[in-house]
C-alpha cells in the first residue's frame, strides 16, 4: 500500500495498491520533488473513467514501469472530480500543447509545477520510453526545460481575459437558435457528429425559448437509443457513434440530473408520454442506484465490470433466450435492436418504437433486469460533490411537484440537509464528503452557485426559510470571494490555493459553467428579494453570452436560458398557503406546467416577494408579478394559468 491508502477518494484508493509511490496533491509532493530535484509526474482521473483504467492496468500496476516513475520522478495523483482547478489548469496546458485533451492526463512539471510537457493516455510502451526521455532531457537540458515550463505559463496567463459584449438581447437569442440550427442533426438529433454528448444546458435554453423542433427530436433520439438504459433508466455519459447506440457506458450524477429536469421540462411543455417515463426512470434510477445513506447523491458507475466496458448491460439473443425462453427472447430481440452493435456479438439495448404489446414489454423487462442483477456490478463512486447534488435537488423537487411525487421531493430535501449539516462549514463550502464526513478540498464556483439553485427550487416547492437562507448565504459568498472585478467570476475564491493559472472558464462544459450558473443563481435570488444588488450581478455575469452566442451557442446553453428567464423578467409566481395543502401544490403545478420561466415562492411570507401578500377568502392564492409589481390573485390552477399567459 502506497501513500494513497489514506485518501478519501474511490479514484485514488483504486491505486492505493500500485507499486508507484504515489502522493496526494499538496505541499507534501512539492518539498519531495525540491529535496530529490526531479519533476512531477502528474496524473489525473476519475474513478468511473474507463482509458484511465486501461493506463492503470498497463502502467500503473506494471513493477517496471513502476520503477521508472519512482526513480525519476514525484508521482501525483489527482481525482479531478476533487479538484477542479487542478484538473482545469493542467488541462489548458494539455490542450495548448497537444490541441486535444482527456483522460487519464498526463502531465510532467517542474519542482514548482510549471508544465512542460503533457499529454493523456499513453500505452506502455511508449509511456517507458516518454519516462526515459523526459529523465534524460532534464538531466541533460535543465534550462531549455525551466524555460519551456514558464513559456507555458505565461503564454497561457496571457490570453485569460474572458470576451464581454452587451447584455443578451432578443436578437442574441435568435442568433442562439440560428447558430444551434446550423449544427443541428436533423436525422439523428442533437448537435454535430461523433462523439456525441447529451446537450443539457441547450436543451434547457430552447424549451424555455420555445423552440420544439430541435429539443424533441434530440430528447425522443436520445431516450430511445442505447445512450439510455432501456432495463434501468439512467443515462450514459456520451455515445461514441452519431446516432447514440453505443455509449461510453459510465453513468454520471451531473448528466442524469440535468437531463431529468430537462425530460421532466419537456413533458410539461408538451405532455408528450415519453418524456414522462424517461423522468420518472431516472428520477428512479438515481435514488436506486446513487442514493448514499446519508441522504446525499454518489458521483457515478463505472464504466466497466470484469474488466470490460459495458459488459454489465450489453445482450446477445442467446442471453436474451435463456432468460426469457425462445418466443420472448426472439421478440425481445427484435424490440431492443439486439443486432450485434457492440462487441463480440452483443448489442446495447435500444427501444426506437413503443412496444405494441405493453404487458408483454413490462414482464420481458422486468425479468431482463431481474437477470441482469445477477451479473457483477460496476463499481460505485461513492464520493459526494456539492456541485452535483445541487443539481439533484433542483431537479427532483420540481420533477417530484410536476409528477405528485414526494418521494421525490423528500429526496432533495434529505440530500439538502446532508449538505448544510456537513458540507457547509464556518461559512464556508467544501466540495465532497464520503461516508459522512466533510473532504478538505475547498468548495469552487459551481459548488456554490449550483447548491444555491439546487436550494431555491427547493425552497419553491417546500416553503422551507432554512433553503432560501441557506442560498443567500452561498450567494454571498459567491459575490465576495469569486468576483473577478470586471463583472464576471473565477472558479476558484480569492483565498484559494494559488495555481500557476487561476482558472476561469465562462463555458458550459459537461455541467454548466460556474459563472453562467452564478448568474442563474442571483437572478433567482434577486426576484425573490428585489434585491439590485443581485440582479445587476446576475446581468453582469452574462456578459460573455452576447459573444459566445454567435459561433459558440452549444457552450453557453445555460447562460442562455438565464438570458431568456431575464428577458422574461424574470416572472415571479409568490403563492401564499401551506405548502401540505393540497390546493397548494395544485398552484404550484400550474406554475411549473405553464413552462415559462419562472421563479416560484412558497409559504406564509419568508421572503420578501412574499410579504404583504395574503390569501382569499382563506384559500391558498397565486400572485403573478414582474419586479414585485403584481396582478391581482387567483386561486384556481386555470386562473393561474390564463395569468401566465398573458
Amino acid at each position: 500500500m502506497n501513500r494513497l491508502r489514506n485518501a478519501t477518494s474511490p479514484y485514488l484508493l483504486q491505486h492505493a495498491d500500485n507499486p508507484v509511490d504515489w502522493y496526494e496533491w499538496g505541499p507534501e509532493a512539492f518539498e519531495a520533488a525540491r529535496e530529490r530535484d526531479v519533476p512531477l509526474l502528474i496524473s489525473v482521473g476519475y474513478s468511473a473513467c474507463h482509458w484511465c483504467h486501461v493506463m492503470a492496468h498497463e502502467s500503473f500496476e506494471d513493477p517496471a514501469t513502476a520503477e521508472l516513475m519512482n526513480t525519476f520522478f514525484v508521482n501525483v495523483k489527482v481525482d479531478r472530480e476533487e479538484r477542479p482547478d487542478v484538473d482545469a489548469v493542467y488541462m489548458s496546458a494539455t490542450q495548448a500543447m497537444i490541441q486535444q485533451g482527456g483522460w487519464p492526463m498526463t502531465v510532467f512539471a517542474t519542482p514548482g509545477g510549471d508544465p512542460f510537457y503533457c499529454g493523456t493516455y499513453f500505452p506502455r510502451p511508449q509511456f517507458q520510453r516518454l519516462l526515459v526521455a523526459v529523465h534524460q532531457t532534464w538531466t541533460d537540458d535543465r534550462d531549455s526545460v525551466l524555460k519551456q515550463g514558464a513559456k507555458v505559463v505565461e503564454v497561457l496567463n496571457a490570453g485569460t481575459a474572458l470576451p464581454k459584449g452587451p447584455a443578451p438581447t432578443a436578437e442574441t437569442l435568435e442568433l442562439a437558435v440560428q447558430h444551434l440550427g446550423s449544427a443541428f442533426d436533423g436525422v439523428n438529433g442533437g448537435f454535430g457528429g461523433a462523439p456525441k454528448f447529451p446537450p443539457s444546458m441547450a436543451l434547457e435554453f430552447l424549451l424555455r425559448y420555445g423552440e420544439r423542433e430541435m429539443s424533441g427530436a434530440t430528447l425522443e433520439r436520445m431516450a430511445r437509443g442505447g445512450l439510455y438504459d432501456q432495463l434501468g433508466g439512467g443515462f450514459a455519459r456520451y455515445s461514441v457513434d452519431a446516432e447514440w447506440v453505443v455509449p461510453h457506458f459510465e453513468k454520471m450524477l451531473y448528466d442524469n440530473a440535468l437531463l431529468l429536469r430537462v425530460y421532466s421540462h419537456w413533458w410539461a411543455v408538451t405532455g408528450d408520454p415519453l418524456a414522462r417515463r424517461v423522468a420518472l426512470e431516472t428520477a428512479d434510477w438515481l435514488l436506486r442506484e446513487l442514493r448514499t445513506p446519508e441522504g446525499g447523491f454518489a458521483s457515478a458507475l463505472d464504466a466497466d465490470s470484469e474488466g470490460e466496458e459495458g459488459r454489465f448491460y450489453v445482450w446477445t439473443p442467446e442471453q436474451l433466450t435463456e432468460v426469457l425462453g425462445p418466443e420472448d427472447g426472439a421478440w425481445a430481440a427484435e424490440l431492443f435492436e439486439v443486432t450485434g452493435t457492440f462487441e463480440h456479438g452483443s448489442s446495447v439495448l435500444q427501444l426506437l418504437a413503443d412496444p405494441g404489446d405493453r404487458a408483454r414489454y413490462d414482464r420481458v423487462r422486468q425479468a431482463l433486469l431481474a437477470a441482469r442483477e445477477l451479473r457483477v456490478r460496476p463499481g460505485r463512486d461513492d464520493k459526494v460533490v456539492a456541485a452535483w447534488n445541487g443539481l439533484a435537488i433542483a431537479a427532483l423537487a420540481e420533477t417530484g411537484l410536476l409528477f405528485d411525487r414526494p418521494d421525490l421531493i423528500d429526496a432533495a430535501t434529505a440530500a439538502a440537509r446532508l449538505l448544510d449539516e456537513v458540507h457547509w462549514r464556518d461559512g464556508r463550502l467544501v466540495r465532497t464528503s464520503r461516508d459522512g464526513r466533510a473532504g478538505h478540498n475547498a468548495g469552487v464556483l459551481e459548488d456554490y452557485a449550483d447548491l444555491a439553485e439546487g436550494l431555491l427550487a427547493l425552497f419553491g416547492v417546500s416553503g422551507e426559510p432554512r433553503w432560501y437562507e441557506l442560498a443567500g448565504a452561498l450567494l454571498e459568498v459567491v459575490l465576495e470571494h469569486f468576483a473577478d472585478g470586471e463583472g464576471g467570476f473565477y472558479d476558484t475564491a480569492d483565498d484559494a490555493e494559488r495555481l500557476f493559472q487561476r482558472p476561469q472558464d465562462p463555458t458550459d462544459n459537461a455541467t454548466p459553467s460556474g459563472q453562467f450558473a452564478a448568474a442563474g443563481a442571483l437572478l433567482t435570488y434577486s426576484a425573490l428579494t428585489g434585491s439590485t444588488r443581485h440582479r445587476e450581478a446576475a446581468l453582469a455575469a452574462l456578459a460573455t453570452v452576447s459573444v459566445l452566442a454567435r459561433g459558440h451557442a452549444r457552450f453557453a446553453g445555460w447562460g442562455l436560458a438565464v438570458a431568456v428567464a431575464a428577458q422574461a423578467g424574470p416572472v415571479e409566481v409568490a403563492i401564499v398557503g401551506d405548502p401540505a395543502d393540497p390546493r397548494t401544490r395544485a398552484l404550484q403545478r400550474a406554475a411549473l406546467l405553464s413552462g415559462v420561466p419562472l421563479v416560484l415562492a412558497t409559504g406564509p411570507g419568508a421572503v420578501p416577494l412574499l410579504e404583504g401578500r395574503t390569501p382569499v377568502d382563506g384559500a391558498p392564492a397565486a400572485y403573478v408579478c414582474r419586479n414585485f409589481a403584481c396582478r391581482l390573485p387567483v386561486t384556481t390552477p386555470e386562473d393561474l394559468r390564463a395569468e401566465l399567459r398573458r
